[in-house]
């Protein structure tokens, strides 16, 4: 089976997947699951592949959270003050040389 952060990077070598549906896949916190996220990404720089991101929108006004940092989902947004965010997609793709 492998440790958590093992499974959490098959999960994200399959299909894109936003913060919530990996913290049920893991039976852990989104909190928890975005503070592994951050230690993948170091993980798989080392092995030459990239945490790619599908940055979060607003539903209501589409605006795209292109200049986030952070791995967890935003609280409203700036543009129209919704808080009807649709959260940040990760996945893995491989670097080509």
């Amino acid at each position: 089976m492998g440790t958590l952060r093992q499974h959490l990077i098959r999960l994200l070598g399959k299909a894109p997947m936003d913060l919530c549906d990996l913290a049920a896949a893991l039976g852990i916190r989104e909190a928890e699951a975005a503070e592994h996220l951050q230690h993948v990404t170091r993980t798989l720089r080392s092995q030459g592949r990239t945490l790619k991101v599908v940055p979060a929108h607003c539903r209501q006004c589409g605006h795209a959270f292109t200049k986030r940092t952070r791995f967890t989902r935003p609280g409203r947004c700036p543009r129209c003050r919704s808080n009807r965010i649709e959260g940040a997609k990760y996945f893995i793709a491989t670097q080509r040389r």
